[in-house]
């Protein structure tokens, strides 16, 4: 029988958690940790000739198929040349097709096609692998708190549209 586990320093918070090198500390294992976990997927992109931008597209038409570009570009945050590059580029390789919408026809709905959706598919498995690893690591508690903390950092105006992604 295992013996109490004894609290490893380096993943324990400080009491004085909000003092700067607690706050230095998260950012660090914030920056490098989203780096590793996006660099999981950069050669099934590249192979692609597709880089993030593209993936993070592919990833929220995927969540939401129905989208429109003005509800991607919100969610995206970036211009509106930028996203249009990067529909063009997902388009011409026949991953994602837009189409008028029902009501609207000036809007522009976006749905994956079946070659976009296996290639979400591939990419969402090599980055539930790692965080799947990463959370059984840090147990569900930590899991809890890691979303915790996530969600503090997403402005109270974002988070009905973030929330309407899993539904």
């Amino acid at each position: 029988m295992a013996g109490p586990t004894i609290p490893d320093p380096l993943r324990t918070a400080s009491p004085l958690f909000l003092r700067e090198p607690e706050i230095r500390k998260g950012i660090e294992l914030l920056y490098f940790g989203y780096s590793h976990l996006t660099r999981s997927v950069d050669d099934a992109l590249a192979v692609q000739g597709l880089g993030r931008a593209h993936h993070r597209a592919l990833y929220f038409i995927a969540r939401q198929p129905g989208l429109t570009v003005s509800e991607l570009l919100a969610l995206l945050a970036i211009t509106k040349q930028s996203l249009g590059r990067v529909l063009g580029d997902l388009a011409e390789r026949g991953l994602v097709e837009m189409r008028p919408g029902d009501r609207d026809r000036r809007q522009r709905l976006l749905r994956l096609t079946a070659e976009g959706n296996a290639l979400e598919t591939v990419l969402f498995d090599q980055l539930r692998e790692r965080l799947s690893a990463a959370y059984a690591s840090a147990g569900q508690g930590a899991v809890g708190g890691f979303w915790a903390v996530l969600e503090g950092l997403i402005p109270d105006e974002e988070r009905a549209r973030i929330a309407m992604l899993g539904r």
